[in-house]
């Protein structure tokens, strides 16, 4: 029977689908999903014979569609573990549910691997949630949770087997977009209508819509920050502690290579608070913050040189730039404010010295009419730069169109 087989089996249907094909197994997914849509919360959802048609779907092609993996493993993971309520019953759950995910879409591409793992990395983050709020007292206790550690390590093991250095596929740029938007696979997980917040809590869903490659990074940065949660939460002493997560998470970022994951890193960065909830002490978020800033704004990383993004919109590319510039400012005032002024020193002269700064000044070269050796009337500083791209904007350039970036200092 479908639902106990973990593995796909070969497809006698050619790799290359015809487009007529591929249209048609688009149409019937996109029915589907709707009669679950229809549907949610009723016993008729958890038929076998959906359970069927999906996996049915799985066999259309090498590279089957993502709605039909994610729609068979949500209906297969409920029929199985619906009823698990011990904390060690859904340790496991989580773990078979990552084994069936990985196995169903191991001939998938990296960034659609990724992004099947969403639904496990939300049943984690339950689990995780649940632990947080225990004292940790009892052997078993401490047992799941480094038994959910472990699982959190493989996850993040994983994706970096699928990331594997590479920064976009090719069908990341073509042909990328779900055929169904992402809500309403969420809402087919959890069998609700809850909202994206509830799914994926760790990050906020930006201008991404439903492009994989997106998605896929929003999934990393979620896995990512749980791991960081649970080692601020469990960890060993602060100042130990923050050299290890830096060292960490610079070395992950550099794995990833992947330029939404540390787009959304930023973008989170340049939030108040960060949306970690998960954390009730404010000196554990201030101390992530630390890491994260560290992590963003010493490291120049090479994947994000130009000449290795040139295939992303440049709007993108651009608007990413400036939230970093923002973010670098910000983190310099921040620790100014807090005493810190040797980290202040050194993240201004980390920008100095990277690649992102003679890339905001090569942009402002071509607003305006600058002698190449003029230095005085570029900024060199985070906050000189600013006020130079503000000064730009009031002269009618369109610099801050980005509406997640607000208008600095």
């Amino acid at each position: 029977m479908a639902l106990n087989l973990l593995q796909p089996g070969g497809s006698s249907i050619p790799k290359n689908l015809s487009p007529l094909i591929e249209e048609s197994g688009n149409v019937k997914i996109s029915q589907l999903i709707q009669t679950l849509l229809a549907e949610l919360g009723e016993e008729s959802t958890q038929s076998c014979q959906l359970v069927q048609e999906f996996y049915e779907l799985m066999q259309t092609g090498v590279d089957p569609p993502l709605e039909s993996i994610w729609v068979y493993a949500a209906v297969a993971f409920r029929k199985r573990f619906s009823k698990k309520d011990e904390l060690f019953d859904r340790v496991e759950a989580a773990k078979g549910l990552f084994r069936l995910i990985t196995a169903c879409s191991s001939s998938c591409g990296s960034s659609k691997s990724v992004v099947l793992l969403a639904p496990v990395v939300y049943e984690v983050y339950k689990l995780v949630a649940e632990l947080f709020e225990k004292d940790l007292t009892s052997k078993a206790e401490k047992k799941m949770l480094k038994e959910v550690k472990s699982l959190v390590e493989a996850i993040l093991g994983y994706i970096n087997v699928c990331c594997n250095g590479a920064l976009v596929e090719e069908g990341d740029l073509n042909g990328s977009n779900l055929v169904r938007p992402f809500a309403d696979l969420i809402r087919i997980w959890m069998n609700s209508n809850e909202g994206l917040e509830s799914f994926l809590p760790l990050v906020k869903l930006g201008d991404g819509g439903s492009e994989v490659g997106y998605l896929a990074g929003i999934v990393i940065a979620e896995a990512f920050l749980l791991k960081l949660c649970l080692n601020v939460k469990f960890g060993k002493s602060k100042e130990d502690l923050e050299k290890e997560l830096k060292t960490w998470a610079v070395g992950s970022i550099t794995g990833f290579s992947n330029f939404y994951f540390f787009e959304t890193l930023v973008r989170m960065l340049l939030e108040k608070t960060l949306p970690l909830a998960i954390l009730s002490n404010s000196k554990d978020e201030v101390l992530l913050r630390q890491v994260l800033y560290d992590a963003v704004i010493l490291a120049d990383y090479s994947f994000l040189n130009p000449e290795k993004i040139i295939h992303l919109p440049a709007d993108r590319v651009k608007s990413l730039a400036l939230a970093r510039l923002i973010v670098t400012c910000e983190a310099v005032e921040f620790f100014r404010k807090q005493g810190d002024r040797k980290r202040s020193v050194s993240y201004i002269n980390a920008f100095c010295d990277s690649s992102l700064s003679s890339q905001i000044n090569k942009w402002i070269k071509t607003q305006i009419q600058v002698v190449e050796n003029d230095s005085k009337l570029l900024g060199s500083s985070p906050k000189a730069l600013i006020k130079c791209l503000m000064n730009l904007e009031d002269q009618g350039a369109v610099v801050f169109d980005d509406s997640c970036l607000k208008r600095p200092c």
